[in-house]
Formats: C-alpha cells, structure tokens, sequence
C-alpha cells in the first residue's frame, strides 16, 4: 500500500501550527518568554545587566573622593625636614622636640587613617617613663615602623619602610628618626607634598 504523501504534510502541517498558535517552541514545549523592554545594555545570553563601578555612577556623594579607586578618605600629614627632625630641632629643645614629633606623627597617622586604632600618647609615655628599660623604647620604635607601614599601603605606594631598620637606627646617632621622617614624607609625597595642606582630605587606596 502505498503512503499517502499529502496525509503526512497536513498532520506535519497541523502540529507546526499547533506549537506557532499556543506560543509553545517545538522542542521544549514551554511557552515563549517576551523580551521586556530595556536600554538595551542587558548581555546577549538573558542575564542581568551588571550594576555600573561606583565611580563611574551619575550621582555620588558630595564627600566622595574624586581619584578613581578610593576606598576611603584621610587627613593629610604635614611633611618635615628629616635632618631637623633628627638633629637641628631636638638640638634647639633640649631633646624636648623628639617627644613633640614622636606625638604629632602618631597622631597624624591617625587622623590619616582612621580605620585603624593609633595611640597617640602612650607612645610618648613609652619614651617619657620607660626608657630606662632600653627594651620597651625599642618595641615601641618598632611599631612605629609598623605603623608607617600601614600609611603606605593606605596611600597606594611601595611599603619601604623597614621597622628593623628604624630600629637599628636609633643606636647609630639616633638617625632612625631621619630614616622614619624620610618614609612618612613618602606618604605626604603622594597626595602633593606641601602643595597640600596638613589636614586636606585625601583618598585613601588601600
């Protein structure tokens, strides 16, 4: 018997247009999703369009750092003469000046970054009533180290400074304050120098 040709087309026919009438896809059978309207930013593939950078949002805050990659903002630092600190100012005072800088750069640390807990005094107190130990001077010369450290990575230069080195230095003439006054000059190097003022915000990087 032979097949009846126009039978098999109208049944392909029917079914064709069966799935194009109730908005089901031949081969899922699932109904067809309309495509809602958009900017057209949407990707090729149905995801979600991805939310803009902060930075490169229309609006932003009016305290917003304006350099691109800011994940905070500080106080700058003022920026000193590494051999004053070290010898010409402390010459003058007595030694008095030291106790004045070993303050003034903890306290500006701290304003620079606040997200981290400076003391400002106790540091002072180390010197003031604890130098007769030789130890508890030389740790906190350490963590002082440490802390010009942090400043370093939060204004997003190369951390140079080198505790151990600061540390060293304060048995060679006391030039371990030369040598922390150099790298703190760094950090106030990179938002201008003196070109900024101490206490400017600035954007922190890191």
């Amino acid at each position: 018997m032979s097949e009846n040709p126009s039978g098999a087309g109208a049944g392909a026919g029917a079914g064709a247009g069966a799935g194009a009438g109730d908005g089901r896809t031949p081969e899922h059978g699932e109904p067809d999703r309309p495509i809602p309207p958009g900017d057209g930013t949407a990707p090729a593939h149905g995801e979600p369009p991805t939310a803009a950078p902060y930075e490169a949002s229309a609006v932003q805050p009016a305290d917003y750092p304006a350099q691109m990659g800011a994940v905070a903002q500080g106080a700058q630092m003022k920026r000193r003469n590494p051999v004053a600190v070290w010898i010409g100012l402390p010459l003058i005072t007595l030694g008095i000046y030291h106790l004045v800088w070993y303050y003034k750069i903890h306290a500006e640390m701290q304003d620079f970054d606040r997200r981290r807990k400076i003391a400002t005094i106790g540091p002072v107190l180390v010197l003031i009533f604890l130098s007769w130990t030789v130890i508890a001077p030389l740790i906190s010369y350490y963590r002082t180290g440490d802390r010009i450290v942090e400043s370093q990575r939060a204004a997003g230069i190369p951390t140079t400074c080198a505790p151990i080195i600061g540390v060293l230095l304060m048995f060679v003439f006391g030039l371990g304050t030369l040598y922390y006054q150099v790298e703190l000059n760094k950090v106030v190097d990179a938002y201008g120098g003196k070109a900024t003022p101490p206490g400017t915000v600035v954007p922190l990087r890191a």
